[in-house]
């Protein structure tokens, strides 16, 4: 992934207004610009890389893209959480995840278009 191209910023900058923009929207107790922040980064770090794993298949890499698939989904707002509000950790820990592996893989998917377009022109 080219971190500095400007499909790749643009793309997270949008994907960082509508998630600043969703917590005073929806007022869910679990989700707050820090938190938004946080695994937006975590993503854009690991989401295409992750996604290159798995298509391409490299099954020696899986192990540490499962470790990075679960710690930006997962481990990152539980961490979060169980320092912010544990209470709101406990209530929407098993709701979170789901969505948030969801927009992992899409961020994967746009960030890494380049890789597979690139590579059916070949």
């Amino acid at each position: 992934m080219l971190y500095g191209s400007r499909w790749n910023l643009a793309t997270l900058a949008i994907g960082i207004a509508l998630l600043i923009g969703g917590s005073f929207y929806y007022q869910a107790p679990d989700w707050d610009i820090p938190i938004s922040l946080i695994m937006a980064g975590f993503a854009y770090l690991s989401a295409a890389w992750s996604m290159q794993v798995m298509v391409q298949r490299v099954w020696r890499q899986w192990p540490l893209m499962i470790l990075a698939t679960w710690w930006t989904v997962d481990g990152c707002y539980a961490l979060y959480w169980s320092i912010q509000n544990p209470a709101a950790l406990a209530m929407m820990r098993d709701a979170n995840w789901p969505a948030s592996l969801a927009l992992y893989w899409a961020c994967g998917l746009v960030w890494s278009a380049d890789k597979f377009v690139g590579s059916r022109k070949r």
